[in-house]
């Protein structure tokens, strides 16, 4: 998302670097890239092709499908299904891929049936177009609603330290054994604040707040994955460092304690 230009509409400011992003992050061991048609639109799924392609044995690069962009900052959703499949065949072209691994429905479009967008998606993964089936920002009855009619293998919802609103659902994905996929992961807000929690801990392990926040939700569970985005080399290299990170369980239960 970050590989776009302000508003995430548009290029980059710095190409080359955000080829360099992309490269770094693989040779790094990062092996799930996550992207989407509207990120930019299409300048992020062309820039990871054009840094990638053709792929590293055993990357998942993952995408998503729903909603539309009419300039900068703004998102309409769009779930019919003749959308949605156009959206997959454009994703696959610009990829380079015969099958997307992961293929997520960006938003549930409330204006057309759920049971519509779902059945599209159980379509796709039959034909082989995709291999497997998220969501994003929904709720756990949206989960079990659509998993009536396709497995799903992920969940895509906004969660971080800061914001914790998606608890239940988050909760819900580790019963299940489903992938969770927090995004915006790295925000810690007033909780960074010199003598606040994520600052004491940052003084304790010599991390930084992002790393400390990162490897907060690691520690949260265990099928947990989170997509930190960055257009810089050197905030790659910093949010990886985050999966060394080891927390104690005081560090972890005091930031736990902050909302």
């Amino acid at each position: 998302m970050q590989l776009t230009g302000r508003g995430v509409w548009g290029p980059p400011k710095d190409h080359d670097e955000c080829i360099r992003v992309l490269r770094r992050a693989v040779e790094l061991g990062v092996d799930f890239i996550d992207t989407a048609d509207s990120y930019g639109p299409t300048i992020s799924e062309e820039l990871i092709r054009e840094a990638l392609h053709p792929y590293p044995e055993g990357l998942v690069i993952a995408t998503k499908a729903g909603l539309t962009r009419s300039g900068p900052g703004v998102w309409s959703p769009v779930g019919r299904p003749e959308y949605l499949r156009q959206q997959c065949e454009l994703s696959l072209r610009r990829l380079g891929l015969e099958r997307i691994e992961l293929f997520q429905l960006h938003r549930i479009d409330p204006q057309v049936p759920a049971e519509e967008q779902f059945g599209l998606l159980a379509d796709l993964r039959r034909e082989g177009k995709v291999g497997q089936v998220g969501l994003s920002q929904v709720s756990v009855a949206e989960i079990e609603a659509a998993r009536a009619l396709v497995p799903v293998v992920s969940v895509q919802n906004l969660y971080n330290l800061t914001d914790r609103s998606s608890g239940r659902v988050l909760d819900h994905c580790t019963d299940q054994g489903l992938g969770f996929i927090p995004w915006f992961p790295v925000a810690n807000g007033n909780l960074a604040r010199p003598g606040g929690p994520v600052d004491v801990v940052c003084q304790e392990t010599g991390a930084s707040a992002a790393q400390v926040a990162l490897a907060w939700l690691l520690r949260r569970s265990p099928v947990m994955l989170p997509i930190p985005g960055t257009s810089s080399v050197d905030h790659v290299e910093e949010n990886c460092a985050a999966a060394l990170l080891e927390l104690t369980d005081e560090q972890f239960q005091a930031l736990a304690g902050a909302a």
